[in-house]
């Protein structure tokens, strides 16, 4: 990418306008996606009985681990867009949360689907781990499976000889650490295994449940809750698989309008990876009727506060 000082007056006040207006799109969704979090974790730790169930701990340990993505892919977007360069030492962290977050979203949809099936079929005889007071011991799991994969990424990789991982400035972009054809590779294996052994969880339990719904003569509203929810989790999982189609995105684009790279990028970045990380929690939080209700009286109180005090 050539350097500001290279680009002609106009070129430059123009791509100045262009990232003034990618990061006054980009932030406000993070805030309100961040103010949003905040008020379902402010309620999961004011209210005991969420803590108490598996299914709330998990939707917890989904949000915390798609805001720690959404955070560091926002510093990273910032950080491109403003043309912010470091050493490579610093820019690893950021590039390693992202990539294990990221591979960590599918883990968690399996396991809370997974958890949907045990609670069904499982009632009274549920494995120790899928107890609450036992289910970090599958969080932890999770956090090392998607931990694992990007250290091995980084490890398999050469760096440039030419460049100091302690003092050369670089921008901080995948391509610094993954640029060689057997991390693409890997990482490409990584993640088509991913989704497809999640998809093939959600779509066992979501047939299991439904064949479940047909025989049970009682108890078919949560059984039906059920089945509805796993189905969710299959949506979500769609959402997250989005993040892939931008090769197809970016050659329909360059095919059929004359944009800039870093255009495509940002479309790419916004459309597949912000908003479905923005609107996975929020549709499964604002379903939940506990939840909605007490997000509900927690917006209510707040409003009321503001009307106190003015």
């Amino acid at each position: 990418m050539q350097n500001l000082t290279e680009l002609p007056a106009n070129a430059t006040s123009q791509r100045s306008l262009s990232v003034i207006i990618k990061v006054c799109v980009a932030i406000p969704f993070f805030c309100i996606f961040l103010c949003c979090i905040a008020v379902m974790l402010h309620i999961f730790a004011s209210h005991r009985q969420f803590l108490e169930t598996s299914r709330y701990i998990l939707f917890t340990y989904m949000l915390i681990n798609d805001t720690l993505q959404l955070l560091s892919s926002v510093v990273l977007f910032l950080c491109v867009m403003g043309q912010v360069k470091f050493a490579i030492v610093y820019c690893v962290p950021l590039l390693f949360i992202s990539t294990a977050t990221f591979q960590n979203t599918p883990l968690i949809l399996a396991t809370m689907s997974l958890e949907r099936y045990v609670a069904i079929f499982y009632p009274l005889k549920q494995p120790a781990t899928w107890h609450s007071d036992r289910i970090w011991i599958i969080i932890l799991s999770l956090w090392f499976i998607s931990c694992i994969f990007p250290i091995i990424e980084y490890s398999i990789g050469e760096l440039d000889l030419a460049l100091d991982v302690l003092s050369t400035p670089v921008l901080c972009k995948p391509v610094v650490v993954t640029s060689s054809p057997i991390q693409k590779l890997f990482k490409a294996a990584i993640n088509v295994l991913f989704f497809a052994v999640v998809a093939v969880i959600i779509l066992f339990t979501y047939v299991r449940i439904l064949l479940e719904t047909r025989k049970l003569r009682q108890d078919r509203e949560s059984v039906s809750k059920a089945m509805h929810t796993v189905l969710l989790h299959g949506f979500q999982l769609l959402l997250c698989m989005l993040a892939f189609t931008h090769p197809i995105t970016e050659t329909l684009i360059v095919l059929h309008a004359n944009w800039l790279p870093e255009d495509i990028a940002f479309f790419n970045y916004f459309c597949f990876i912000l908003i479905p990380r923005f609107l996975s929690p929020l549709i499964y939080g604002f379903r939940d009727q506990n939840l909605r209700g007490y997000i509900g009286k927690t917006f209510l109180c707040c409003s009321k506060k503001v009307k106190a005090t003015r």
